[in-house]
């Protein structure tokens, strides 16, 4: 798996912007003057604009934005692959990217885990994705999370996923991890791979509504290294 590029002695400098309607907003100020904005909607549906506007799993989206470059969607569950949401957001220039279990959607893209993909110059691995001890997410069904390449920065979208030897071996800057249970990695499961896998930010998701309390995202903040920036978005704009 490819390294991160960036030195991680430099933290990327961030800022919170107020949040409206569905979705919270934060502004990473990269380092070579770049901006990067996310967004985090409900359940695991995330937004990045930067150079390109990026969506992965985009769930219940309320507003027409017809605004996506790309479309990353990492299973095929309902709230991962949502395709009212997905009408909303593509436009005639969209570019979508799926795994093999979505081989007979509409797609610009079929990936598979753990391997290495480019699409217009745009870069990133796939990391399986599946549980170990449950059977909601088999691996035979080749789900997948991605760790993309974004102005000098890897972003880490995990997908719902168990702790699992594939993603012990990620190095990322940005990690979107899944905290609900159930379905995922628990709390207490979520905050050990963070202190191991040490990015500069994690960043939880899927809980808050299927599955998983709002409180559980402050429960993962104090059981995350104070040296690791947490960011809780889910919940805010509620």
């Amino acid at each position: 798996m490819k390294s991160r590029q960036l030195s991680l002695t430099k933290r990327v400098k961030q800022r919170m912007v107020p949040c409206f309607m569905h979705s919270c907003t934060i502004l990473f100020y990269l380092e070579k003057g770049g901006i990067m904005k996310i967004e985090v909607f409900q359940q695991a549906s995330i937004k990045l604009t930067g150079e390109k506007i990026i969506y992965f799993d985009p769930y219940n989206i309320k507003e027409d934005y017809h605004d996506a470059d790309y479309i990353f969607i990492t299973h095929d569950h309902y709230d991962h692959y949502d395709e009212k949401s997905i009408e909303k957001i593509k436009n005639s220039q969209t570019k979508i990217i799926v795994p093999l279990c979505l081989k007979d959607k509409p797609h610009h893209l079929l990936v598979e885990g753990y391997r290495m993909y480019g699409i217009d110059g745009l870069k990133f691995n796939t990391i399986p994705s599946y549980n170990i001890e449950k059977p909601f997410h088999p691996r035979e069904k080749y789900y997948v999370g991605y760790n993309i390449l974004l102005e000098d920065k890897y972003y880490y979208i995990m997908g719902d996923t168990d702790r699992t030897p594939e993603a012990d071996g990620v190095k990322t800057d940005i990690c979107f991890v899944p905290i609900g249970g159930t379905y995922t990695m628990n709390v207490d499961e979520a905050a050990d791979y963070i202190n191991d896998l040490k990015p500069e930010v994690a960043i939880p998701i899927h809980y808050g509504s299927i599955v998983g309390e709002l409180s559980l995202g402050e429960e993962f903040k104090k059981k995350v290294n104070k040296d690791i920036k947490v960011e809780i978005k889910i919940g805010e704009s509620l």
